[in-house]
């Protein structure tokens, strides 16, 4: 019973590094035949808590819209930073295809 408390903190303790220091892991996978190169892949994975890869510069999803609503709202806003709603939008569209909304209807 000792022994798989001990492993368990033991594995507790790595995965708290691992996720407050990260981790890199890179590859490359070649496929060829006859000296012929036909596929490459170059696979880089980050393994870090969200804290650390912020301090590192890679918080990506604060600016996605998928991600991040705030994101979404910025992207509604117009050029003078007005924000839209759906249907203004779609009217805006509208109008720059001229005959389409007649058309349309």
């Amino acid at each position: 019973m000792t022994r798989l408390a001990a492993s368990s903190d033991s594995l507790a303790d790595i995965l708290e590094r691992v996720l407050d220091k990260g981790v890199v892991i890179a590859g490359d996978i070649g496929v060829s035949i006859v000296d012929v190169e036909l596929l490459t892949l170059r696979i880089r994975l980050f393994i870090a808590s969200a804290q650390t890869a912020r301090e590192m510069g890679m918080d990506w999803w604060t600016n996605d819209p998928f991600f991040s609503p705030n994101a979404a709202r910025e992207e509604l806003e117009d050029s003078a930073g007005q924000k839209l709603d759906l249907a203004a939008r779609v009217a805006a569209l509208e109008a720059r295809v001229p005959g389409r909304r007649d058309a349309l209807r």
